[in-house]
């Protein structure tokens, strides 16, 4: 998928579906593709608010040091297939998927909402 679009990098959002299960993700989807988004990535932020969430993009781990809040996790293949999840990490954490392309993460309680499960397959629309 090409990320740019000719877009800097901050104005690109997506809104990502599973559409093994019909629910939606999040309407509000920020990339973090280059290396100083990455390591900003939600640091500094008071949470997310539901629809919001963060792809992280290549990615197979990620460190919960010095947030306020805790995610979900949803790890992907290149094909967009969930290999991996993680409910209502805390901070102070690492989690990692070695076979995962790209980690989103969420608001606590999404995996749960939308009943995300290894295996299905998520889909990538630009948000309006």
């Amino acid at each position: 998928m090409e990320l740019s679009k000719g877009l800097p990098e901050e104005e690109i959002q997506f809104r990502v579906v599973n559409i093994s299960r019909n629910t939606t993700l999040a309407t509000t989807l920020e990339v973090a593709g280059s290396g100083a988004r990455r390591s900003k990535g939600l640091l500094g932020r008071e949470g997310l608010a539901p629809g919001e969430g963060m792809w992280i993009v290549p990615c197979e781990a990620v460190h919960t040091f010095f947030m306020r809040f805790p995610l979900d996790l949803v790890y992907l293949d290149r094909k967009h297939r969930v290999k991996k999840v993680c409910s209502n990490v805390p901070p102070w954490r690492l989690s990692a998927c070695l076979v995962a392309h790209s980690i989103i993460e969420l608001p606590a309680g999404t995996i749960r909402e939308t009943q995300t499960q290894p295996g299905d397959l998520l889909e990538f629309c630009p948000a309006p």
